[in-house]
């Protein structure tokens, strides 16, 4: 009887820390939702939330950075720089409507998406909508 109770405790734990679990969801560069760093390569003119890059935290360097950032992030970016390992960088906000309706679908044809791509299982972690997805997370 000790052994069936200890079993039944060990069955219990188990489920309450399953239960417990928090589920991730991920988002690639090109699926609808996804914040991060966007490579234009021969995509159509971002639409920009501002005109000026915004640089934070040091002297600019390297080539001008495009990013989608989840409302906010870009005003107030000195706070979210780190996040997406662009301090010190020129950055561009591109526009959230832009980016769905222009990028999403221009990436997707580029690449062999069909629209039915955005499983949201990809290599990029995008925990609740996400802060700077892609490699630095």
């Amino acid at each position: 009887m000790k052994a069936l109770n200890f079993v039944l405790a060990a069955l219990a734990l188990a489920g309450s820390a399953a239960a417990t679990a928090e589920v991730g969801v991920s988002v690639t560069v090109g699926e609808p939702g996804f914040y991060g760093r966007i490579d234009l390569g021969d995509m159509p003119q971002p639409r920009l939330i501002y005109p000026q890059p915004v640089i934070v935290r040091g002297a600019p360097s390297g080539a001008p950075v495009y990013l989608h950032v989840p409302p906010g992030h870009a005003k107030h970016w000195s706070q979210h720089c780190a996040e997406y390992g662009a301090c010190g960088q020129h950055v561009y906000f591109v526009d959230d409507d832009w980016y769905e309706k222009v990028y999403v679908p221009s990436y997707q044809k580029q690449h062999g998406h069909g629209a039915d791509h955005g499983n949201g299982h990809g290599p990029e972690h995008k925990p609740d909508r996400g802060h700077g997805n892609g490699p630095r997370h």
